[in-house]
């Protein structure tokens, strides 16, 4: 039963260490530390207020075996006031640790200098100090063969790094300072090796936006240059490839990550600048994304890769705050069928996608089955989630089924989180290390059975530590107990039928990581802009410059990476959406000022203006009188006709109205999809009808049938004179010498207006005839009481 608390990760009882360290102090009481001058009396020291602190920065080898040299390195500092004189540092080997739970009290307690255990190991491997100035650091090295430390049996070692010494205020030896970690101890291979897997997580946070230039192109714009300086040598990322291509691991990438490393080693990319600016990506980091991907793509060859969905999705904020948002399981389902292309794209090797791998690998029924919604059907869970419950004496496998031909693959909580912190000095990154391969070596020990063990670590590891996590990994690897293992192998093996099954309930999700999720306000956001993609896609003839880009963005919406940073998150999505609705807006109706009209039909333009590189159609435009009994379009109420427009052009559409009364109507203008869908603003506008009344009409019908009356009169005087000329030249001359030319003609005998009423008659030019329509460039709103003629 007490190894069911180590498989927790638990420690020993508060009760227990109290007890414990009680006795050492009532022990050490009746004695005269300052006569006897013994160790005992170090509590006393570390109370007074001039302890020493002691950092390990290096052990090496991690794991020995016979006839090694044990390697150890470090620093002490004086932390008091006071000098320390007759100063050693030595190597103290202390009792094997023979439990999980027992390694954690060490690793809890490392500087305690009550829990100083065992002897040193000899005057000879240690490093003498004459004086140790206050504030003052001294480097140490010590190197011991390991037939030296009168090692017993196989076995996790507690080891110890201690300085000794004196003051003015206490002059007697006593132990100031102590380091204490793990010595593993197997020199010949462990009769049953336990099969490990070592997750090595390619992920990052988000980097690219869903603007993309206009160009063929199509420029990707990056939120920040972060991503540079993650690929630049000594950066996380660099150092997860580099240091990754020789350990044996399974490779877990977000294929967001090769998009995004991709897009920039493409070249001219560009950063996102204040406002709506853009500016260009340094071209230096374009070689820097092509080096960094070649690396990549050899440090995979031969090993198991595992596409997580694009952008790596929350599951457990996708299961808690957005399924009741229609249409989120289908973003997880779009992110997880573009995992694999883009891998096999830009890394030319098919990746798993049967993996679902929550953050930290908790678990609960509703991240189950959103996990598997997308078709994963193993759940990469962790045990301090998936707790063990039979009161099992050693670590189970980590495969378990838990129905519906579903695995959830439990990863060793302690192992996974072992290089979690700040890992940046030397003396952390040690002290992790020989936990690490202390934990691993006391599972070995548990049964001989032989079990398969997965370490899921951090997604985000730093650069330091990665280079920790990768020493012990190369350590494990070079180890006598353990041997590699992909995580596909582990997933198939056999489970241990004590093993728990049993999904933890809902109630019981950690609140640190409940916090941190994602709010439903996100998931409806994502829901709002995809509805508007849907609408604005079917209007495109090339759809994949917007559906592409967009599609991404909305994946990266619900990433992981908003996970504590809610404000972040938000400006996110709502440039997506801001962005998506300025082009969407490209497309629209040029404005219009009223319109009148002078007779009982006329022809009404209204233009549509496509400001985007590409064309589009499936567009109808309806334009619809709202007083249909005064003002009608093509006969009826409304009418409609179909819209494609080139990429940067206007196009004016022309509309047939008739009047039937005098007075102002208001027409509306609006875009539709051929789906019924409205598309953009409506643009509204009056017409103003100055239709002819019957008055005005006989009016100008008179004044007609007067002008016909007066022409006839005319013409038939006309005929009468000249038939009199004609009779009267037959006569003689004497007629002829009365009408010559030079005699002037009589009075009405020709009408001057005659030849301008001819030409009247012939010219095409009528105030019936309608007036040419706005040109199809033009983008300005129509003028101020713009006329539109028969």
């Amino acid at each position: 039963m007490a190894e069911a608390a180590d498989f927790q990760g638990t420690s020993a009882s508060p009760a227990r260490r109290w007890l414990r360290r009680t006795g050492a102090l009532l022990a050490g009481a009746p004695l005269l530390a300052g006569l006897l001058q013994l160790p005992a009396a170090a509590p006393a020291a570390a109370a007074s207020g001039d302890p020493v602190s002691v950092a390990l920065d290096s052990m090496s080898p991690n794991a020995p075996t016979d006839g090694d040299t044990l390697t150890v390195s470090g620093t002490v500092t004086n932390n008091g006031k006071q000098a320390v004189t007759g100063a050693h540092v030595g190597l103290r080997v202390g009792p094997i640790l023979n439990t999980r739970s027992g390694i954690n009290d060490v690793a809890q307690h490392p500087d305690e200098l009550q829990g100083v255990s065992g002897s040193e190991v000899g005057d000879k491997y240690a490093q003498k100090f004459a004086e140790l100035a206050p504030g003052v650091a001294e480097h140490f090295s010590i190197s011991v063969p390991v037939d030296k430390l009168d090692l017993g049996a196989n076995g996790v070692y507690e080891f110890g790094v201690a300085l000794s010494g004196q003051t003015s205020a206490q002059p007697w030896q006593q132990v100031l300072g102590v380091q204490r970690t793990f010595l593993p101890w197997q020199p010949s291979d462990a009769d049953t090796r336990t099969r490990t897997t070592v997750l090595w997580p390619l992920l990052s946070t988000v980097h690219m936006t869903a603007k993309t230039g206009a160009g063929q192109l199509q420029t990707p714009v990056f939120l920040n240059d972060d991503l540079a300086k993650e690929l630049a040598p000594g950066g996380r990322l660099d150092q997860m490839v580099s240091l990754g291509k020789d350990l044996d691991v399974t490779w877990v990438i977000d294929p967001d990550l090769l998009a995004s490393v991709d897009a920039m080693a493409s070249g001219n990319y560009r950063l996102q600048g204040e406002g709506d600016t853009t500016v260009a990506g340094p071209k230096e980091h374009q070689a820097l994304a092509k080096q960094w991907l070649a690396s990549l793509q050899k440090a995979v060859v031969g090993k198991e890769v595992v596409a997580l969905p694009f952008a790596d999705p929350d599951l457990a904020s996708l299961a808690h705050r957005g399924t009741s948002v229609t249409g989120s399981l289908s973003h997880l389902k779009d992110a997880t069928d573009v995992a694999a292309t883009t891998v096999k794209t830009v890394l030319h090797v098919t990746p798993s996608t049967d993996y679902a791998w929550p953050v930290n690998g908790a678990v609960d029924p509703s991240i189950m089955r959103v996990a598997t919604s997308a078709g994963a059907d193993r759940v990469i869970a962790r045990s301090d989630s998936l707790q063990e419950t039979a009161g099992l004496s050693y670590t189970p496998s980590a495969a378990r089924p838990v129905g519906g031909g579903t695995t959830a693959v439990v990863a060793d909580a302690k192992l996974s989180t072992a290089f979690e912190g700040d890992l940046t000095k030397a003396a952390d990154s040690t002290l992790a290390v020989q936990e690490f391969l202390a934990q691993s070596l006391e599972i070995n020990a548990q049964t001989d059975q032989q079990r398969s063990i997965v370490v899921a670590p951090q997604r985000l590891p730093t650069a330091a530590q990665a280079q920790a996590m990768a020493a012990a990994v190369r350590a494990l690897q070079g180890g006598t107990w353990s041997q590699a293992q992909d995580l596909t192998a582990a997933a198939k093996a056999k489970p241990d039928p004590s093993a728990t099954t049993r999904i933890p309930s809902t109630s019981v999700y950690p609140t640190y990581l409940r916090r941190q999720e994602l709010p439903a306000s996100a998931f409806e956001q994502i829901a709002r802009t995809q509805d508007k993609l849907d609408d604005f896609q079917v209007i495109l003839s090339d759809q994949s410059r917007v559906v592409t880009p967009f599609g991404r963005a909305i994946n990266r919406g619900m990433s992981t990476s908003w996970r504590g940073q809610s404000d972040d998150g938000d400006a996110f999505r709502n440039g997506v959406e801001g962005w998506l609705d300025d082009l969407a807006g490209q497309v629209r109706l040029i404005d219009k000022s009223e319109t009148k009209l002078s007779g009982r039909s006329a022809t009404i333009p209204v233009t549509v203006q496509n400001n985007l590189v590409q064309p589009v159609g499936h567009l109808v435009l309806r334009l619809t009188s709202t007083q249909p009994t005064r003002l009608k379009i093509g006969g009826k109420a409304y009418y409609e006709q179909p819209v494609d427009i080139a990429g940067g052009h206007a196009q004016s559409v022309k509309f047939t109205t008739s009047a039937n009364a005098n007075g102002r109507a208001t027409v509306i203008a609006q875009l539709y999809t051929e789906d019924g869908q409205e598309y953009g603003a409506p643009v509204t506008f009056d017409v103003k009808v100055t239709e002819v009344t019957p008055t005005v009409m006989l009016v100008i019908g008179g004044g007609v049938l007067l002008l016909v009356l007066a022409g006839f009169r005319m013409y038939t005087q006309r005929k009468r004179a000249a038939a009199r000329q004609a009779g009267e030249g037959g006569a003689g001359t004497a007629g002829e010498d009365s009408d010559g030319p030079g005699n002037p003609e009589a009075p009405g005998d020709r009408l001057p207006e005659e030849s301008d009423s001819a030409a009247g008659a012939d010219d095409p030019e009528q105030p019936s005839d309608p007036a040419p329509d706005t040109a199809p460039e033009s983008t300005d709103p129509s003028g101020t009481g713009e006329r539109v003629d028969r």
